[in-house]
């Protein structure tokens, strides 16, 4: 049987993931991201496509790729299919020019790759995700190796970095490429696209969560329609 209802459903997320579904027509290849705001997009586009919508996918993580075959929805890949219509994805935080945080499920790296891959970047999220100004950690994947040498960078740039435990006993958060999480405070990020490059630039970082291609974000609000925000 196929699994269509994310659990600890919320109603803001579920109204913006479905809404982001309407964007997605028959014959698109479509990138889908991570967490729970995207997985009711998920949901929504299997239930369409038992009901005749035909579209491949390409997911960003092994957790999009479990809830997409459940879903029913066929699934393909970047080297196969390296541009895509639509990327739709959730967030950690948004601010009010659209630059965006990802990373919380430690996929945002291959959700950097997929949204670069598309021709148009979705952002789904509810009301509490959206802020004036960037103020949330910034998650990095970084090399084992690296790890203190990335940490030390990160102070010197006037950054708290913290490596993301999965809990006390069973050590680090690994991504799905096989690296570590750490989650660094800067305060507010009064420059996000410096922050981006500056960041890009430290060896031992495979990418970070500073997003700045967002096209569009839409918004679910508690007893209100879904708000859409674009550039």
């Amino acid at each position: 049987m196929k699994e269509r209802n994310p659990t600890g459903e919320s109603p803001e997320k579920k109204a913006a993931g479905i809404a982001a579904a309407d964007l997605v027509k028959d014959g698109m290849v479509v990138g889908l991201g991570t967490g729970s705001t995207t997985a009711y997009t998920i949901a929504e586009l299997g239930r369409r496509v038992d009901e005749g919508l035909d579209i491949i996918a390409v997911v960003t993580s092994y957790q999009s790729e479990m809830l997409a075959i459940r879903a029913g929805i066929t699934l393909t890949s970047l080297a196969e299919h390296p541009e895509l219509d639509i990327a739709i994805d959730g967030a950690d935080q948004v601010d009010a020019d659209l630059n965006t945080i990802k990373g919380g499920g430690a996929a945002h790296t291959r959700e950097k790759v997929v949204s670069c891959s598309a021709k148009r970047f979705v952002i789904v999220a509810d009301e509490s995700k959206i802020s004036e100004q960037l103020n949330h950690y910034v998650p990095l994947e970084v090399l084992p190796y690296a790890r203190e040498l990335v940490m030390g960078k990160v102070r010197k740039l006037g950054g708290d970095p913290v490596l993301r435990l999965a809990s006390r006993k069973d050590g680090p958060v690994i991504s799905d490429n096989g690296n570590f999480i750490i989650d660094a405070s800067f305060g507010v990020i009064a420059n996000p696209l410096e922050m981006s490059g500056t960041l890009s630039q430290l060896t031992g970082i495979v990418e970070h969560g500073i997003f700045t291609n967002v096209d569009e974000v839409y918004i679910g609000r508690k007893d209100a329609p879904v708000q859409i925000m674009s550039k």
